[in-house]
């Protein structure tokens, strides 16, 4: 009995042992690790706050060189003054401001290629110049000049040419083209002329 007594003391101290022993596994498992030694610090660099974005409108595309120039090129200018040279003047009856057959015929020759030049170039023009023969006053031939050069003007108009590209002027009698005093000679003097704007030159 004693010998019963003292081993069941003996494994109740062995148990407690053990507990004990396990205990201070588990507590010594969940202590914290030691402190590392401080490293120097290292001052992280703050990221630049992100700008505001706006929505900014689309550019425009880039004109083309037709839509940039507004005056021909040299190679179309040369084209401008052949047809100009084709278009023959347009005569006109004594006294009068009315476009004869012939002189429609002239001013149309021509005239359609000219239109569909022009309207590329809105800013090249072309001058009508009336002209009158030497009889009638110089005050007289100067309105007679400029109705013809409207006469003709209001012609191209219709046929296309765009009418701020048309400007007309009147010398009368002056600068005839022949000084004899005839009616050929009166006849050749009786005219419009078209040419380029001299300010183009």
């Amino acid at each position: 009995m004693k010998y019963s007594s003292r081993l069941v003391i003996l494994a109740v101290a062995v148990a407690a042992m053990i507990g004990v022993g396990c205990a201070k596994k588990k507590v010594a498992a969940q202590a914290p690790p030691p402190p590392t030694p401080p490293a120097a610090t290292v001052q992280q660099p703050q990221a630049a706050p992100q700008p505001t974005r706006t929505a900014t409108p689309t550019p425009a595309p880039a004109p083309t060189a037709q839509q940039t120039s507004r005056m021909p090129n040299a190679q179309t200018r040369a084209r401008i003054d052949t047809l100009l040279a084709r278009i023959e003047d347009a005569y006109f009856d004594y006294n009068q401001h009315t476009l004869r057959p012939d002189a429609i015929h002239a001013l149309q020759s021509d005239s359609s290629e000219l239109r569909d030049i022009l309207k590329d170039y809105p800013d090249y023009k072309l001058t009508i110049e009336g002209y009158c023969d030497e009889r009638g006053s110089a005050e007289y031939n100067m309105a007679l000049g400029q109705e013809r050069a409207d006469s003709a003007k209001n012609y191209l108009v219709q046929v296309g040419i765009p009418s701020g590209q048309l400007a007309t002027v009147s010398y009368g009698k002056e600068k005839p083209i022949c000084d004899e005093h005839d009616e050929a000679c009166w006849q050749k003097n009786r005219r419009i002329h078209i040419v380029a704007d001299s300010q183009q030159r």
